[in-house]
């Protein structure tokens, strides 16, 4: 994802999240939390991965190590989600702008989509996991688009945790697309403009289906959505941590879902 080289490189037993983290072991359930099994979890964690490049310059190692450490975090920390009652996880792994990165860098990204795709889905299906590629995927080689189809195929009935990675995918893309969908159902006489609301656009959407996100982490120090699910974040609780991707592990988790826990959420309405 998004790196931004004005952040200078810090190691990840310095960083610090927003005012208001828990310190906790990676030994804690949500009980030792203290988290409320019914409302203290969100039910829909959102991840920006931020990080892999300067996680890799702090280390004085070549991008490509930072990119190769970050595809390794996904299993453990999916793994914890589904562990502390998170039925759905979205992460956002490659935008529409990650095109103008060098042909290099690009082309190690989609080499690491097909080797994570080989070597992790088996191991997810066992898990229960179903996987779910949201994005753009024409821009992409037929054979990964291929494997894409394939992995969500084999997945389709698991119910334990809704991966959804986000691929070639931007916010406002998303809103256009749906918009799109909409109005050629329109144009086909099978939509009336009367149909037309907040419950229909959303189910046009790339997490149609899904609970809208409870929670937002953005790893890696920089405090922005970056074009990503635009509607769906509307209120949905963001959390920021100056922690790399690859440093991110199932205490810096646990750590966001504790202040989580702690907020009072309003969705509008007063106190």
């Amino acid at each position: 994802m998004q790196d931004s080289p004005q952040d200078s490189p810090q190691d990840s037993s310095q960083s610090k999240s927003m005012a208001g983290v828990h310190s906790v072991t990676r030994e804690s359930s949500p009980t030792t939390l203290g988290l409320q099994e019914d409302d203290g979890i969100p039910e829909h964690v959102v991840i920006i991965m931020d990080g892999n490049h300067r996680w890799a310059s702090a280390r004085h190692l070549p991008g490509a190590a930072g990119h190769r450490a970050g595809a390794k975090r996904l299993r453990p920390i999916a793994e914890a989600c589904a562990e502390l009652g998170v039925t759905s996880l979205t992460v956002f792994a490659f935008s529409t702008e990650n095109w103008q990165r060098p042909n290099a860098e690009v082309g190690l990204l989609m080499d690491l989509m097909r080797h994570v795709m080989r070597t992790e889905i088996d191991y997810l299906h066992q898990q229960g996991v179903r996987l779910r590629v949201i994005g753009e995927r024409e821009q992409f080689a037929e054979d990964l688009q291929q494997m894409m189809a394939d992995c969500e195929a084999l997945t389709a009935q698991n119910t334990r945790l809704n991966l959804s990675v986000a691929v070639n995918f931007g916010g406002r893309w998303d809103i256009v697309n749906a918009a799109k969908q909409l109005a050629q159902q329109a144009v086909d006489g099978d939509l009336t403009l009367e149909d037309i609301n907040e419950d229909r656009f959303s189910g046009a959407l790339s997490l149609q289906g899904l609970p809208e996100p409870d929670l937002l982490i953005r790893t890696g120090g920089d405090y922005r959505i970056s074009n990503f699910l635009l509607w769906d974040l509307a209120y949905t609780e963001l959390y920021f941590t100056e922690a790399f991707w690859p440093d991110f592990d199932s205490a810096a988790l646990q750590d966001a879902i504790a202040t989580y826990a702690q907020r009072g959420r309003r969705f509008g309405r007063r106190r």
